[in-house]
């Protein structure tokens, strides 16, 4: 059975290229554009790992994050951060509120589908 990807990404051209290469490499998706839909959408959904963008309007993907983790249903679920604003600190921002791993954009296909396999294996 494929492993489940929710994708939060406002950015629809971000947001189709990674469910495009997502959906190529056997993946089954789930694109979310608004960062409030979230959370429902990934307790419908039942992910096995959620892509995070961090910039998102009406909400923080940090304070997203957080919110996913305190989900009994979400708790364990992987999340793997992807940002454009990668300043000092940033990082260890985005890992202390929950996320397993980070990437900046703009993403390339092989770090990126690397970091994917990668927390879905653990």
């Amino acid at each position: 059975m494929a492993k489940r990807i929710l994708v939060v990404e406002d950015n629809d051209l971000n947001r189709k290229l990674f469910c495009d290469v997502l959906k190529a490499n056997g993946f089954e998706v789930e694109p979310v554009a608004d960062g409030e839909l979230a959370l429902n959408a990934a307790r419908a959904f039942a992910p096995d790992l959620v892509i995070m963008d961090i910039q998102l309007p009406n909400i923080s993907g940090l304070d997203l994050i957080v919110a996913f983790k305190q989900d009994a249903s979400l708790t364990d679920t992987p999340i793997l951060a992807v940002t454009a604003y990668a300043g000092k600190g940033d990082e260890d921002r985005i890992r202390d509120a929950g996320a397993k791993d980070y990437l900046s954009k703009p993403v390339s296909i092989s770090p990126f589908m690397a970091a994917v396999k990668n927390l879905l294996e653990d």
